[in-house]
């Protein structure tokens, strides 16, 4: 009977240990979809609720902060302008060694209309830097730039 008891407790044991050590793409994977829908969505305090605050942000115009971005996000967004759909492709998610942080890389493939009322879209590269926080997954670092546009395929 010891020795079942016991057995059983190892097993248990190594069976706890593989569960705290799963690899957490799919949920990376999940929470890209989720900040990326409601970035979609203009839906400012969830999407913003991604970030870490003392994230850092590399887009076309330079390197920003936290603080800076969500001004200027306020401001494009009273303006009357905003995001009209964004799609994902091409996701890539590496992990640490020690799995507690997750690099997301992907195509996104913007529409939206500015305070004018003009709508354009276009694909954007982003990379997104993931750390495992208290307070679960949030994004520390972003890079955006433009998608270089496909080369026409010769006849």
């Amino acid at each position: 009977m010891f020795k079942t008891v016991l057995l059983s407790l190892i097993a248990l044991s190594v069976g706890l240990q593989a569960v705290s050590i799963a690899d957490p793409s799919a949920d990376i994977v999940q929470l890209e979809q989720d900040f990326n829908a409601a970035y979609a969505a203009n839906d400012f305090d969830k999407y913003f609720g991604y970030y870490t605050p003392d994230a850092v942000f590399w887009f076309p115009e330079g390197r920003t902060d936290l603080p800076s971005y969500e001004r200027e996000w306020r401001e494009f967004l009273q303006s009357g302008a905003g995001i009209k759909a964004g799609v994902t492709s091409d996701m890539h998610v590496k992990l640490s060694p020690k799995g507690d942080t997750a690099i997301a890389s992907y195509v996104l493939r913007l529409t939206t209309r500015e305070a004018d009322k003009k709508v354009h879209t276009e694909d954007y590269q982003e990379s997104d830097v993931w750390f495992q926080t208290e307070a679960g997954w949030k994004i520390t670092h972003v890079h955006y730039s433009k998608a270089p546009r496909p080369k026409p395929k010769k006849a």
